[in-house]
């Protein structure tokens, strides 16, 4: 009886050799199918790495890429702490696409406001509030001004035509590059 096991183990065995070569076929195929899919699990652990980063890491490496593009000689007249957006301001000046409008205060103060060529009289107030509030925040000052009130109580002079219809481009009031614009109180009416 152990002659009978041990030969139908020989005999599973040797039919179980044409199995062992499929496994064997098997295991090649799924190391082949392993290093194919490998680029992929190299491009998620990559991915991985990249999302791996904090938010903060990112907005220090943003930062001080910054401020490398400030000390070129194009962009050196912006802020240590500029935003993209005044970057790009600044590049379209250097470019004849935008332009520079000073803008005088009442106490003397002037603001340089970047402005797109066919900006209007909108646009140029849009420009006005956001650098009032750039400047806020960098010197930590006044948390908010209400805009509607300040363009009810003041409005934009340019040699003596109050700048009234919002939807007028700046060149139709005959406003060029480096002109100046003041900013002049309401007269209430009686």
């Amino acid at each position: 009886m152990m002659e009978e096991q041990s030969q139908d183990t020989v005999v599973g065995g040797g039919g179980g050799g044409g199995g062992g070569q499929a496994v064997k076929d098997e295991k090649v195929e799924n190391e082949n199918l392993t290093e194919m899919a490998a680029p992929d699990a190299e491009e998620e652990e990559e991915e991985e790495d990249e999302e791996a980063l904090p938010h903060s890491e990112i907005l220090d490496i943003f930062e001080e890429g910054l401020a490398q593009l400030v000390q070129d000689p194009l962009l050196c007249d912006l802020p240590i702490q500029v935003t993209l957006e005044e970057v790009n301001s600044q590049i379209a000046l250097e470019y004849g696409q935008a332009m520079t409008v000073r803008v005088l205060k009442a106490d003397g103060e002037i603001m340089p406001i970047v402005v797109v060529q066919n900006a209007t009289v909108l646009d140029l107030k849009k420009a006005i509030s956001r650098f009032m509030e750039l400047k806020q925040q960098r010197e930590g000052g006044v948390k908010h001004v209400s805009w509607r009130y300040v363009w009810r109580t003041y409005h934009l002079v340019f040699q003596g035509e109050k700048l009234e219809d919002d939807k007028m481009r700046l060149k139709d009031y005959g406003i060029r590059n480096r002109d100046e614009v003041t900013f002049m109180k309401r007269l209430r009416k009686k």
